[in-house]
């Protein structure tokens, strides 16, 4: 599975669930309203310059904080196709996988990319290219488990496809 995208580039640490949707956002729980605030705390143009296939690169520990699922629902409802990171707080992974949402663990991840750029990712190769300056870089495939999750929708409309 390849996906190719536009990069924005947040080259920090521990960018948590509320500067992803701040809660005074989490009164609904309708995608397109959570899309229209998305990220604004930490970038306020944000919501405005996203557009659909976009990529979020970040440092170390992305999406920390609360458990809410929120923030995973406002990345993808923004259009959002992944998020590179360094590495990604543990229950952000998990709602990412149940929601069919793409993540991809790099190590120095903003390093690599310039906002603006477009990347090429093989999420079953494990490699990624950033087409504007041609460096190939490697990366731990998502589980082929994650792949099928993602291709059903998420984890509960893939239960239903098994009949579970």
């Amino acid at each position: 599975m390849k996906v190719t995208g536009r990069v924005h580039v947040y080259a920090r640490d521990h960018i948590n669930t509320d500067e992803i949707i701040p809660a005074r956002y989490l009164t609904s729980d309708d995608p397109a309203y959570l899309a229209q605030h998305v990220m604004e705390d930490l970038d306020p143009d944000f919501p405005k310059k996203v557009r659909p296939g976009d990529i979020v690169v970040a440092g170390k520990n992305f999406g920390t904080g609360s458990s809410r699922e929120h923030a995973v629902w406002a990345l993808k409802a923004a259009g959002v196709e992944m998020v590179i990171a360094e590495s990604f707080a543990n229950i952000f992974y998990r709602n990412a996988i149940n929601n069919g949402f793409l993540i991809v663990e790099l190590p120095n991840a903003p390093a690599h990319f310039e906002t603006g750029d477009q990347v090429e990712v093989d999420l079953t190769g494990g490699t990624l290219r950033n087409l504007r300056t041609g460096q190939a870089l490697t990366f731990q495939p998502l589980p082929e488990f994650a792949i099928k999750v993602r291709e059903a929708g998420g984890y509960l409309e893939y239960l239903k496809a098994k009949g579970t």
